[in-house]
């Protein structure tokens, strides 16, 4: 029966939260999983995405093991990347980082791979990678001065968050909105409605 499925999101992110809530889905838990996401020697963006994303439901798998109750669920991980041809920029923490990855974006296009990976009831991973092209406009020392004061890129990937203030800076995109955002909706609906999940029946539901 369609109550009896169980989704967990392997993250802690609000905007994947909200981009699931934007599609009728609400996890019946949020398990974030605190993993090094240093990128290997010579390891392309998308690879990176990729393998994080891997990574997280995996981890996510191994912490539910041993409990009954979430036997059975279905397993949603994530993880975006934002580059400047095959340079990765951070998610920073610090000033200094976001400066530095605002002044490498001002004026040029971007990538951003956002990897999702979902494990199934019965422990088959999926997995999709996908990318947006995202250009910036020159960004005048003001710009960056107050958007870095804003706080609004803390441990957002490139050092910005395209929901909030930094969607003005913005020129031209070419893909998906939300896989920018941080949870492409599109392919994450399609991926779960492939494997069984009733996201129509949360739509009655709703």
């Amino acid at each position: 029966m369609t109550v009896t499925q169980k989704l967990i999101l392997a993250s802690g992110s609000p905007r994947r939260v909200e981009l699931l809530a934007q599609a009728g889905i609400e996890p019946a838990r949020l398990l974030p999983m605190d993993l090094d996401e240093t990128p290997k020697r010579a390891e392309h963006p998308r690879s990176l995405a990729r393998r994080l994303s891997a990574e997280k439901a995996k981890a996510a798998l191994a912490a539910v093991k041993g409990e009954p109750s979430w036997d059975g669920s279905y397993i949603l991980a994530a993880d975006t990347v934002v580059c400047v041809g095959r340079r990765i920029l951070p998610k920073p923490e610090l000033v200094s980082e976001a400066s530095s990855a605002l002044h490498l974006l001002s004026g040029r296009s971007h990538r951003v791979y956002t990897g999702i990976c979902l494990v199934t009831p019965d422990r088959t991973i999926r997995q999709k990678v996908v990318d947006t092209k995202v250009r910036f406009k020159r960004l005048s020392g003001l710009d960056i001065e107050t958007y870095l004061a804003s706080g609004q890129w803390r441990g957002k990937a490139g050092g910005y968050g395209i929901q909030g203030i930094a969607g003005s800076f913005v020129v031209k995109l070419v893909g998906s909105y939300t896989n920018v955002v941080g949870l492409p909706l599109y392919e994450t609906v399609n991926l779960l409605i492939g494997e069984g999940y009733d996201v129509h029946g949360r739509w009655l539901e709703g």
